[in-house]
């Protein structure tokens, strides 16, 4: 079984990526982090199949985490996908210079965001 980290500062957020993984049938383990620190922490002992990224929260953000996720040759290869309300113009940019494998503005296309995970976890 496939492991996916989630991670946002959002108990709504997490939950509603929870409803979509079960809409999507795939049998994935669902892991989650509250801050890019938690998720660092998460990818480091569940070593995900696939990363989901906020990347405006507190403690550490989304764009520093991926950038030590992506620096580290032990997590380096694991996919990041930025999953972020920050929808304006340069920020896909930003996300994808800062290391993110995609990216997808919230609220989220829910037959993309099935779509994506079946690519990324079957």
């Amino acid at each position: 079984m496939k492991t996916l980290l989630a991670v946002d500062d959002e108990p709504t957020n997490l939950y509603l990526i929870q409803m979509a993984v079960e809409e999507s049938g795939l049998e994935v383990r669902l892991v989650t982090a509250a801050n890019g620190l938690e998720a660092i922490e998460r990818v480091r002992d569940v070593r995900p199949s696939l990363v989901l990224m906020d990347l405006k929260m507190p403690v550490l953000d989304g764009w520093a985490a991926t950038r030590r996720l992506k620096g580290d040759p032990m997590t380096a290869t694991i996919p990041v996908i930025a999953l972020s309300a920050q929808a304006m113009a340069g920020d896909r940019e930003r996300a994808l210079g800062a290391g993110c494998d995609g990216y997808l503005s919230k609220p989220l296309d829910l037959a993309a965001f099935i779509a994506l995970l079946k690519a990324h976890l079957t």
